[in-house]
């Protein structure tokens, strides 16, 4: 439970760092100037990061809610500071970018997370026959 509780806090974590870290260009600040174009490594780290948890959380419980938790969290973590944004003043523009970039975000880490969740799914069918009978076969 409190591994479960732990991958939770991290998913949460995670969608806030990169939420913060989307906007990041080669612009001269933080990374070197080439051209000021955008740089969403955070589309990746969201792709990769997201399925590891749910992974993880699968293998802490056979349920899939507990598997699918870390999912869950990301996606409302994401949604609360990406969209909501707790002390978000009016005309300030979004923490979450309103352009591919956090679209690109969003489905990369809710697909590839949902995929996992399937293949949980997937793989507790696979252990109980009984339970999971295909439709039209006797």
């Amino acid at each position: 439970m409190f591994l479960l509780l732990l991958l939770c806090a991290e998913a949460a974590m995670l969608a806030v760092l990169e939420t913060m870290f989307l906007p990041l260009r080669f612009d001269g600040t933080l990374l070197p100037k080439l051209g000021d174009f955008p740089f969403p490594i955070m589309i990746v780290v969201a792709a990769v990061t997201t399925p590891l948890l749910v992974q993880w959380a699968a293998a802490l419980s056979e349920r899939v809610l507990s598997a699918a938790l870390p999912l869950i969290i990301w996606f409302l973590t994401l949604m609360v500071f990406g969209y909501l944004e707790p002390g978000h003043a009016s005309g300030s523009p979004y923490l979450l970018l309103q352009d591919w970039r956090g679209l690109l975000m969003l489905a990369g880490g809710a697909l590839t997370g949902a995929v996992a969740v399937g293949a949980v799914m997937a793989r507790n069918a696979a252990n109980r026959p009984g339970l999971y009978e295909t439709a039209g076969t006797q």
